[in-house]
């Protein structure tokens, strides 16, 4: 009767209700600050108990309605200026221009958290109609957003992909510039939260799966080495530079026929030499770069691809990273060079094939061929 009594005086009482943060949600309530988390410092509090949005008495806003930024997950309602009237808003903090009015709105956290993952959320009813087209029969790799399925149109397999984290630009290059030895991007959609990709499925193994059974000799490794900078000699070269960023042994692929093929362009960007630090840090342990993790006075650049290349060489060997133990012989100062902390000192791509081809038997004309030489 007391908590009733209590909060009945903080509805009526207009100037306590504006100016004191909710003790009691209007909606069911629930004691707030016997709440995990809760604070009077917050702007907007989501109660535990029914679900209701609340907003600080203590800010001034035209209604009861929050307002979240979709670029950073800001609280636009407490931004200066802001108005519901408006249409759309760009956000205070990052800068991301988001619309304003009904639709965009949801009758409860739980709706509003649905909503941001559901990857058809801004598709046109046709893209959806498209990918409908695609029947889900695995997920690959153990990655929720990874899917291998199948065109009920021409039956054939392909690996559909949904996207947090991406620059559309690069995909788009990609997509019309096809890079040997990647997976071709069929095709793409782009809804509000995530970006879909349809690409081309290559059939064959991981190479971490290989690196477990322990039959990798120095001249497979090598191969395989040979193979990768390949690929990233095309990427490196290009007018205006790709640098993969997320090299390691689960997105390096062997074929059935033997051939190397990286996977995952996820994380992918453009090289820009000006940059001093990565805008995103992502990074995987042990195959990471330092200046992935922010450290050293320089963005990620085509030489952190190297970095990676020299640690799975080093495990391709030993079936350890370089920290854990080190290849023996004249091929350590090779990866040596490719894991050094200073980027400038490593190789280019086209530099280390021309290194490690040095380690080529002359005579042996079957070197290159890796079906055979990897399965053998």
């Amino acid at each position: 009767m007391i908590r009733e009594f209590l909060y009945d005086l903080l509805q009526k009482n207009k100037w306590l209700n504006r100016c004191e943060p909710y003790e009691y949600c209007p909606n069911c309530n629930a004691t707030l600050h016997m709440q995990k988390g809760y604070s009077k410092k917050e702007l907007y509090w989501i109660c535990r108990s029914c679900g209701e949005v609340l907003i600080n008495p203590a800010i001034d806003t035209e209604d009861d309605m929050v307002w979240i930024c979709d670029g950073c997950k800001a609280f636009l309602n407490a931004q200066p200026g802001f108005t519901t009237d408006c249409g759309e808003w760009e956000c205070k903090e990052c800068g991301y221009t988001n619309r304003i009015d009904e639709s965009e709105t949801y009758a409860s956290e739980d709706e509003y958290q649905a909503s941001l993952r559901n990857p058809y959320k801004g598709l046109s009813v046709e893209e959806v109609l498209e990918l409908t087209s695609y029947l889900d029969v695995e997920n690959l790799g153990g990655k929720e957003n990874v899917t291998l399925v199948q065109n009920l149109e021409n039956n054939k397999l392909y690996v559909k992909k949904v996207h947090r984290n991406y620059d559309i630009s690069v995909y788009k290059f990609l997509m019309d510039n096809p890079v040997s030895h990647l997976p071709k991007i069929i095709s793409m959609y782009e809804g509000s939260n995530y970006l879909i990709t349809i690409e081309e499925y290559i059939e064959g193994f991981t190479l971490d799966k290989f690196i477990a059974t322990g039959k990798m000799t120095q001249r497979k490794a090598i191969v395989i080495a040979i193979r990768l900078c390949f690929i990233l000699s095309e990427l490196h070269n290009m007018e205006k530079p790709i640098i993969h960023r997320d090299i390691k042994p689960t997105n390096i692929i062997v074929s059935n026929d033997g051939e190397v093929f990286l996977l995952d362009t996820n994380i992918a960007k453009w090289y820009k030499p000006d940059e001093i630090e990565d805008t995103k840090m992502f990074a995987t342990q042990y195959y990471a770069a330092p200046e992935q993790f922010g450290y050293g006075y320089s963005a990620s650049s085509t030489k952190t691809d190297i970095y990676a290349v020299g640690v799975i060489l080093n495990e391709m060997i030993t079936g350890n990273i370089p920290k854990k133990e080190k290849a023996s012989g004249p091929i350590w100062q090779v990866i040596e060079k490719c894991i050094s902390y200073e980027p400038e000192n490593r190789y280019t791509a086209d530099e280390l094939i021309t290194e490690l081809l040095l380690f080529s038997t002359l005579n042996d004309a079957s070197f290159f061929t890796l079906n055979g030489a990897i399965s053998a």
